[in-house]
C-alpha cells in the first residue's frame, strides 16, 4: 500500500517534520530540519554535496529497515556531507544527536 505521513519530531529547540513514505515494494523516511536533513541511505550524498546541503544519512539493512522517524532516530549516522560536518555533526551519533545539533 502507498503512504506518505508526516509527523511532528520535537527537537531541544525549534520543531521538525518527519516524512515517512512506503509502496508496495520499499519505503524511506527522513527528518527535515531548519538547518539540515537526516534521512536514511536514499539520498544522495554527492549530489547533496554539489548542492551545499546538510544532511546526515543512516541505513538500514534487510532485517532493520528504518521505516518510522523513531527508527530514523535512534539509528547510527553513517555518513554526512561536509556542512554537516561543520555544523557538528559526526559518523557514529544517532539520528537524534544529529537532529538536534541541525535544530540547534
Amino acid at each position: 500500500m502507498t503512504a506518505v505521513k508526516t509527523v511532528p519530531v520535537a527537537t531541544k529547540s525549534k520543531p521538525a517534520i518527519g516524512l515517512e513514505v512506503s509502496w508496495t515494494d520499499s519505503q524511506f523516511v527522513m527528518i527535515i530540519s531548519d538547518r539540515g536533513v537526516v534521512a536514511c541511505g536514499v539520498i544522495d550524498k554527492d549530489v547533496m554535496e554539489r548542492v551545499g546541503a546538510a544532511i546526515a544519512i543512516a541505513r538500514g539493512t534487510p532485517e532493520k529497515q528504518l521505516v518510522t522517524t523513531a527508527d530514523l532516530l535512534s539509528a547510527k549516522i553513517q555518513d554526512v556531507t561536509k556542512k554537516a560536518y561543520d555544523y557538528g555533526v559526526r559518523v557514529g551519533m544517532t539520528g537524534k544527536e544529529a537532529l538536534f545539533i541541525f535544530s540547534d
